[in-house]
């Protein structure tokens, strides 16, 4: 089963995905949880009693705190190499994953080699002696081979595809213009989906359609002074387009007149 904005959005009782930080999705029977990619605010999350297999899509969480991952299908400590970036997390439960195996010990000092700001790892509190065992006992996490052959992708999509994707366009582009304002990006999710999945090439025309759904969607969050502003450049940009276009009527006017003539 795959974690929808649909169900975080009900479940955290939310209006959007940046505003959630605490989540509780145990025995949900979760495979994909991709749509934590989109929830860099997160702070706690139970996903215990699922059937997750990675955790590529916590990488970007870098505030979460809390993280209940207690009999899923992770399949090896490498994905914990996913985790590595996130220096908040404190509290961590992975028991009865497979990736746990039947040395207790050493998959204690594997994980907490990997994560040395842990403060808790299976409802058991980390010590300063067992951490300095860790760092010389424990095992090095290598990262997973299928996240590197896709370090590049998102959302499941091929560079190729992702680069090419209208929405990633649109977003980009209405991102490029508010942080030149000063103002938040938005996330993803704060954008509608402007093609079908089948419909991935950008042609020129397209970029240009892409580049007007930016800015209608940046004219949302100005208030009144601000669209003034807009409004004024607008009718200034307009004016130069009109004199640009009185210019060539009549140049090609005089070079009428001209052939005429001769």
């Amino acid at each position: 089963m795959k974690l929808t904005r649909k169900l975080v959005l009900a479940k955290a009782k939310a209006s959007d995905l940046e505003s959630v930080k605490k989540l509780n999705c145990w025995g949900c029977n979760l495979t994909d949880i991709s749509i934590f990619s989109q929830m860099p605010n997160i702070e706690v999350v139970a996903l215990s009693v699922n059937s997750i297999s990675t955790l590529s899509p916590l990488a970007g969480c870098l505030s979460l705190v809390e993280l209940y991952l207690r009999r899923n299908m992770i399949p090896s400590l490498s994905e914990l190499s996913h985790l590595r970036l996130l220096t908040h997390l404190k509290v961590l439960w992975l028991a009865e994953n497979p990736c746990c195996g039947s040395d207790c010990s050493q998959y204690r000092l594997t994980v907490l080699r990997c994560l040395p700001h842990l403060q808790k790892l299976d409802n058991q509190v980390v010590t300063e002696d067992e951490l300095a065992m860790a760092l010389k006992e424990g095992e090095v996490v290598t990262t997973p081979p299928s996240s590197i052959q896709n370090q590049h992708s998102t959302n499941g999509l091929p560079d190729a595809e992702t680069e090419n994707d209208p929405l990633n366009y649109n977003m980009e582009e209405t991102n490029k213009i508010r942080e030149e304002l000063g103002m938040k990006p938005l996330s993803r999710d704060k954008f509608p989906s402007l093609s079908s999945p089948s419909t991935r090439e950008i042609k020129p025309s397209m970029k240009k359609t892409h580049t007007l759904d930016a800015v209608l969607l940046l004219l949302r969050d100005l208030d009144e002074e601000e669209l003034r502003i807009v409004h004024t450049v607008t009718e200034n940009r307009l004016q130069i387009y009109t004199l640009d276009s009185e210019t060539l009527n009549s140049s090609q006017q005089t070079q009428k007149t001209a052939d005429i003539q001769h």
